[in-house]
């Protein structure tokens, strides 16, 4: 069965195979108005997941036949940009770090609060594109959050469009927003990702994701230009 066709309620998929927690997740979105579907394994939720329509995937690490890492890994590699909240019994700063390299939007730890979680699920759904109404300029592109795409219009050719997700297209709302102004790592990792304590934290992460914009956006990836030991940069 695919995500619920239900316009007006926020969809949420709970991959966790522990009952009680699963149940509980459940009954405590269902109360504040989501609709929810649950996967109980790795595999089964990351087909649920690719199916599409979801606003928010909650995902365990330790899950049978696949972990949440490579899960959430798949889920990126198939297209997919909906928020991922990873669940981790592990505090250790390897596997915080990892889950964002492979595509996590946030985190949290093993036994959490109600109260928290709420805040870090309700946090995530502000921050889908769909909530980011207006479109907003980078460069040659004119990037509309609403559905996740950069489009260009090249002299004699149709407009073309590239799929971001949502997490790039905050990227470039970030970086554009002072063209020619230096952001930081640092600042990209608070903003974009949400992370405290980045300080404290070696990631490779921004690089990754910057590549990969650049890869995107193709000829004109070079607008968002390195400037060694500071940061990145819209140029031009």
């Amino acid at each position: 069965m695919g995500a619920p066709e239900s316009p007006d309620r926020r969809r949420v998929l709970i991959v966790e195979d522990e009952a009680s927690i699963r149940q509980g997740l459940a009954d405590v979105l269902r109360f504040r108005g989501c609709d929810i579907r649950v996967a109980e394994r790795g595999d089964e939720g990351l087909a649920r997941a690719i199916e599409g329509g979801w606003d928010l995937v909650i995902l365990d690490i330790m899950l049978p036949e696949l972990n949440g890492f490579l899960v959430c890994e798949q889920l990126r590699a198939s297209g997919q940009t909906m928020p991922v909240l990873m669940l981790t019994a592990k505090g250790d700063e390897d596997d915080i770090v990892r889950g964002f390299e492979v595509g996590a939007d946030d985190y949290v730890t093993k036994p959490f609060g109600v109260r928290e979680l709420i805040a870090r699920v309700e946090a995530l759904l502000r921050r889908r594109p769909h909530a980011l109404v207006s479109t907003f300029s980078f460069g040659p592109f004119e990037i509309d959050p609403a559905k996740s795409e950069a489009r260009i219009e090249e002299h004699g050719a149709e407009s073309h469009c590239i799929a971001l997700t949502s997490r790039e297209v905050l990227m470039l709302r970030i970086l554009g927003q002072e063209p020619g102004h230096v952001v930081s790592r640092r600042t990209l990792l608070q903003l974009a990702w949400g992370m405290n304590n980045v300080d404290r934290i070696e990631t490779r992460t921004v690089d990754m994701h910057i590549a990969n914009l650049r890869k995107k956006l193709g000829r004109h990836g070079q607008i968002i230009q390195t400037v060694r030991g500071q940061g990145y940069r819209l140029c031009g």
